[in-house]
């Protein structure tokens, strides 16, 4: 879903994202956890948290699957900036080690199968320096306001947007379908694909890659997370060599 004509409207579409309210306590974690850096941006996109990190003085670098959305970084930020490549963010390495990696907004699903985010973990601790952090940033499907039978869950009711998600339970996989009003009045559909997966499989995970959970919030802005969160951001260390 990321071509041209979606990557030319994200920061649009995705607005409320781009609030400073929203922005601003996710780049204070990802600065506390980054210190003086560098950082990795997996799925680094139009660049919403990256430019902003980098502009704190930390070095950013980025891997984001669609050449289309790399377009677009590069129309605020240069290739001396913030370097980016396009690859696979399971599999693509670039050079160098990192104190922290990085993963928002829900990116981890865009792996549609299991396979592929233990590699996205994977890939994760093998750009880290010992002691360094892996952020995700995930939602939890809201299986509860299911009643039996249903399987759509709205998750965008305004004018000018309507979504709504079809979830398969059985394998986790995802449907997040777009309405969104043109100029004319009309509307565009389009629909993305993902696998969702739970905060305790993501640290499963993690283990696998060689990394431990230190911290999980509700939020960016460090609210704890509960059974109600409708999101996670979670943490995880790559040990020290010693304590490997």
């Amino acid at each position: 879903m990321w071509d041209d004509d979606t990557a030319a409207t994200y920061d649009q579409i995705s607005a409320d994202m781009f609030r400073p309210e929203v922005v601003e306590p996710a780049v204070q974690l990802l600065s506390d956890y980054a210190g003086s850096g560098p950082a990795l941006a997996f799925a680094i996109g139009t660049g919403r948290l990256a430019i902003p990190l980098a502009r704190l003085g930390i070095p950013v670098t980025g891997i984001d699957l669609s050449p289309a959305m790399v377009a677009q970084l590069r129309t605020k930020a240069s290739a001396d900036e913030i370097p980016a490549v396009t690859g696979d963010m399971a599999t693509t390495v670039v050079p160098g080690q990192f104190t922290l990696v990085f993963l928002p907004f829900n990116s981890l699903s865009n792996l549609r199968t299991q396979d592929e985010q233990v590699a996205c973990f994977r890939n994760a601790a093998r750009h880290l320096r010992d002691g360094g952090h892996f952020v995700v940033e995930l939602f939890v499907p809201q299986l509860r306001r299911l009643p039996p039978g249903q399987f759509t869950v709205p998750f965008a009711l305004d004018d000018d947007h309507l979504g709504f998600d079809t979830l398969d339970t059985v394998s986790q996989e995802c449907r997040s379908h777009h309405y969104i009003r043109q100029a004319d009045g009309s509307f565009r559909y389009n629909v993305g694909n993902f696998r969702y997966a739970w905060p305790t499989e993501c640290d499963l995970m993690a283990r696998m890659a060689g990394m431990e959970l230190v911290a999980r919030f509700g939020d960016w802005d460090r609210s704890p997370f509960t059974a109600d969160s409708d999101k996670h951001i979670s943490v995880w260390r790559k040990p020290p060599h010693l304590e490997r």
